[in-house]
C-alpha cells in the first residue's frame, strides 16, 4: 500500500496529511429497509420499514496513472425475506470490475458486473459519465446482458443523478437525487412498459468515528439516511406501492 498512515489529530475534525495513495478502498457494513434495484422493490417491502437486510460491501481502487484507475469490489444481500439458494441468509452476491478515465472535470467509466442470486447469474455492463462540478451530475447507462434469474429481459435503464453536499461541524450531509429516465420493454418483468421508471431524493449523514481510526486505522464513520422513491408501476411492475421511503444505517471505512 503506497502512502503512510497518519494518526488522528487532536482537533475537532481529522486533518488530511497523507500523500495520495496508489491503492485505496472502502468497507461498508450497512442495514437497509428495502433492496431497490433501479426502481424495483426487489423484496416487495412497500410501506414496511422495520424488516432490515444486511448489505456489506468491499471495494479497492487502483490508481494506474494520474488519469486512469481500475476498481474491483463485491456487494452482498443478507436477509430472511426468502429462501436462499446460496445458503443461510445470503441471498445475493455481486462482484464487479471496472475502469475510469478522468480529464479536466469529466470522468468516463465502464464497469462489468455479475450478480449471483436465485440460482442464476445476471450480467451487467454500466457505462457512466460524471462531472466534477456543483451537484456532481452524472449519467449512467445500465445494460443487462444476461437476465439470469431476474424475471425480466435484456435491456437498458438510463439514470441521471446528482448530489448536494454540505458539512455542519464534523457531520457531513448529502442530498442525493436520482431519476430513472428510461427503461426498455420488460426490463423489470414480462409486461413492464418502456419509459420513466422512478425518481428518488434522499438525505444522508456521516459522522466520523475517530476512536476507531486510532485503534483500527483508516477513516471510520457512522452513516445513516432516508430516501423517498416515486416509481411508475407500469415500468417497475413488481412494486407493491408506487411511493415509499427507504432507510439505512451502518458504519463504513475508507482507507
Amino acid at each position: 500500500m503506497a502512502g503512510e498512515y497518519c494518526a488522528p489529530t487532536e482537533d475537532k475534525c481529522p486533518v488530511e496529511c497523507c500523500p495520495e495513495k496508489e491503492v485505496t478502498g472502502f468497507l461498508s457494513l450497512d442495514a437497509y429497509s428495502h433492496f431497490i434495484s433501479y426502481g424495483n422493490d426487489v423484496w416487495g417491502d412497500g410501506g414496511r420499514s422495520g424488516d432490515y437486510g444486511f448489505n456489506p460491501a468491499f471495494g479497492l481502487n487502483f490508481q494506474i496513472t494520474d488519469k486512469l484507475s481500475a476498481n474491483i469490489g463485491t456487494w452482498w444481500d443478507m436477509n430472511d425475506k426468502g429462501t436462499s439458494p446460496i445458503g443461510g441468509q445470503l441471498q445475493e452476491v455481486d462482484v464487479w470490475g471496472g475502469l475510469a478515465y478522468s480529464f479536466g472535470i469529466v470522468e468516463l467509466s465502464t464497469t462489468y458486473q455479475q450478480w449471483y442470486y436465485g440460482g442464476g447469474t445476471e450480467e451487467i455492463l454500466d457505462i457512466g459519465i460524471g462531472f466534477d462540478v456543483f451537484l456532481s451530475p452524472s449519467i449512467t447507462v445500465h445494460n443487462r446482458l444476461d437476465v439470469g434469474a431476474s424475471g425480466g429481459d435484456e435491456g437498458t435503464v438510463i439514470v441521471v443523478g446528482g448530489e448536494y453536499g454540505f458539512d455542519v461541524g464534523c457531520v457531513s450531509f448529502g442530498i442525493p437525487v436520482g431519476v430513472g429516465l428510461f427503461a426498455t420493454d420488460d426490463f423489470h418483468g414480462a409486461g413492464a412498459e418502456t419509459g420513466f421508471g422512478y425518481a428518488s431524493v434522499g438525505l444522508t449523514a456521516s459522522v466520523p468515528l475517530k476512536f476507531m481510526d486510532c485503534t483500527l486505522g483508516g477513516s471510520w464513520a457512522f452513516n445513516a439516511g432516508a430516501t423517498y422513491y416515486h416509481t411508475d408501476n407500469d415500468v417497475t411492475i413488481n412494486n407493491p406501492e408506487e411511493d415509499f421511503v427507504v432507510t439505512n444505517f451502518g458504519i463504513g471505512l475508507d482507507f
